[in-house]
């Protein structure tokens, strides 16, 4: 295993997830959630998930798309409440592939998406759109760190769950009810688009604001550490990047700045493991 990557090889990555009720979904929905829902618990569904894409990728036929068969469906307990976050892998593969064709050198792209599995792949998302016109995502995925707008939905004190393994720190999840979510997340920009709208984080706040707008209000949202965790945890970026926005409403450039080089010396490091051997 290189020094860039985590557990099994892969790269480090992150997930926001938004659970909902299950009157949220429409019944073909209902439908996959059910047949995704597992009794082996949290760590053997993620296991699962990672082992699948790995075998997608090693496929002789170079197709690398999920066929619709194997889906998997996180479940959330909230005060005796089953909420539900369906992994969607067809329509998120589908997102992944545009970010790949649109990013990539052409003759990479080629190689890496084969134009005819391409093609069977967006009959499925095709599918899929049909059901319901415009489909909510319900996972947001980060390579090599966590996007310090996701922070801004956090604060220190929302519940926390860390999950070991053999002395080995799996993963850390926060979650916190849609309702704080996105009271928080329309606080920053409201803050943001005053003291300094020309910042990167604005525009990203803003689409994330959007993002969460999409769902049942009696949602719950989580982030999972994933494979980042035992480089950064105990984490104290939902702190300083709440610092860092109050700061800059304030007008306390000196403050926002000692925040930024907070969270800059924390994540630096990791993203530039995406470019270690």
């Amino acid at each position: 295993m290189s020094a860039g990557h985590g557990r099994a090889g892969r790269p480090l990555t992150s997930q926001l997830r938004v659970y909902e009720p299950l009157s949220a979904f429409t019944s073909e929905e209902r439908e996959r959630i059910e047949r995704g829902l597992s009794g082996d618990g949290r760590a053997a569904l993620d296991k699962a998930e990672a082992e699948d894409a790995l075998l997608r990728i090693v496929r002789p036929s170079g197709d690398p798309f999920p066929d619709g068969r194997d889906e998997f469906t996180r479940t959330l307990t909230v005060e005796g409440r089953t909420l539900y976050c369906p992994s969607q892998l067809i329509l998120r593969s589908g997102l992944a592939a545009e970010s790949v064709l649109t990013t990539a050198p052409a003759p990479l792209a080629s190689v890496l998406l084969p134009e005819s599995a391409r093609a069977r792949h967006q009959e499925r998302v095709d599918r899929l759109a049909e059901e319901s016109g415009t489909p909510r995502i319900s996972t947001r995925e980060s390579l090599w760190g966590i996007p310090f707008s996701w922070f801004v939905l956090f604060h220190e004190g929302d519940p926390t769950e860390v999950v070991e393994e053999n002395d080995h720190l799996v993963t850390v999840r926060m979650t916190v009810t849609w309702a704080k979510a996105i009271s928080r997340a329309r606080f920053a920009v409201a803050n943001l688009a005053l003291a300094a709208p020309e910042m990167n984080l604005l525009d990203e706040l803003t689409s994330l604001t959007e993002w969460l707008e999409e769902f049942n209000p009696d949602s719950v949202v989580e982030l999972d550490y994933g494979s980042v965790a035992d480089r950064v945890f105990p984490d104290e970026s939902p702190t300083d990047v709440l610092l860092g926005i109050e700061c800059l409403a304030e007008g306390d450039m000196t403050g926002a700045a000692a925040a930024y080089r907070r969270l800059a010396s924390r994540w630096i490091p990791i993203r530039q493991l995406a470019r270690a051997s």
